[in-house]
């Protein structure tokens, strides 16, 4: 058995379910319903594919509980999509790298580097920077002077913090992330535009994961801040002296323009645009590609479209909207028989 296997009755036990069948099956990996076959866990929590479930060749099954769901072994729990995530972490845990600093990494003499750190080929750390016990920095990965990192966390390669940022704990930082660059801010005169100074920070605190290619600028004179247990994904912009809250979730290509406010508990689909100045209250919901203008009050709820509007309103104009070829067409017609009884009028007037 592998260091990460474990028995049906194990997992069971990890995730607060009932094991039903036989409990000291060995899983070896998480897989899906379609593909699973021996030593791999699936799950189901939609009743319609509970017969697909049953078909399945996975060596067991997490269910929801009392699911009409008949496989050899399973394990019920109230929500099977959770649990299949609490167990893939156990089964297929991140990979770890052993305390090491590589030859070719630049450290400056006064940065403060825990023992239990890894340092990855051309890593370049700056002065008086600080990084804590378990984090690793990998491969070609830069911090400027007077970053602070804490425990256990990732940065992965070609990550640039720039001087000044504060990162928290266990923060997983994705390929090509920048933290700390300028924020987009500009004084016009008649004649060219001044830039405005960008001399604040920035602040993501601990279990904050950003996506590849993810922009977070720093304050112009305060700070950015990115709360606790927020999830931002691949390509998203986020403007200077934003305030995003804890376990707020923003999807891909989202771009949040500068002093904009999000509440905890928020989740933002893909490509949103963000004009300057709003606030989103906690527990909004707003949908793909919606709109929202500068210095507006979103309050929660589902939102979408642009400008943004609540989603029954979005979904009864965009049902009016598709009937606009048919409409057009019956104001033709319409058209058509007034000019005829006017016609007719004309004619029998003439008469």
């Amino acid at each position: 058995m592998s260091s990460t296997a474990k028995t049906v009755s194990e997992l069971a036990a990890r995730v607060g379910g009932h094991t039903f069948g036989d409990g000291s099956v060995i899983i070896h990996r998480v897989a899906s319903l379609e593909t699973a076959g021996d030593g791999q866990i699936a799950y189901v929590e939609d009743e319609k594919l509970f017969a697909s479930a049953s078909a399945s060749k996975a060596a067991c099954v997490l269910v929801p509980e009392g699911a009409d769901v008949n496989v050899p072994c399973r394990i019920e729990v109230k929500n099977p999509k959770l649990a299949f995530a609490l167990i893939a972490e156990i089964l297929h845990p991140p990979k770890k790298r052993d305390p090491e600093i590589h030859s070719t990494a630049v450290i400056a003499s006064n940065a403060d580097i825990a023992l239990e750190v890894f340092i990855g080929a051309f890593v370049c750390i700056g002065e008086n920077s600080t990084i804590g016990s378990g984090t690793q920095v990998r491969a070609g990965a830069k911090l400027g002077d007077n970053v602070s990192v804490g425990n256990d966390c990732v940065i992965h390669p070609n990550v640039f913090l720039e001087d000044g940022v504060t990162i928290g704990d266990r923060v997983i930082l994705h390929a090509g992330v920048v933290i700390g660059a300028d924020g987009f801010g500009y004084v016009r005169d008649e004649h060219s535009h001044y830039k405005f100074p960008q001399i604040g920070t920035v602040v993501i605190e601990d279990d904050v994961e950003l996506g590849a290619n993810t922009c977070v600028d720093r304050g112009a004179l305060g700070r950015t801040r990115i709360g606790r247990g927020t999830k931002i994904d691949n390509m998203v912009h986020v403007g200077h002296n934003c305030d995003i809250g804890e376990r707020v979730v923003i999807a891909a290509q989202t771009g949040i323009s500068g002093s904009v406010t999000i509440e905890d508990d928020c989740v933002i689909g893909g490509q949103v645009g963000f004009g300057d100045h709003i606030r989103v209250q906690s527990g909004a919901v707003i949908g793909s590609k919606a709109g929202i203008l500068p210095g507006k009050i979103v309050r929660p709820g589902v939102w979408w479209g642009i400008p943004i509007q609540p989603l029954a309103e979005y979904k009864r104009l965009n049902a009016h909207i598709s009937r606009l070829p048919a409409v057009r067409e019956e104001l033709k017609e319409l058209k058509e028989r007034v000019k005829k009884l006017e016609d007719d009028l004309i004619q029998n007037r003439e008469r």
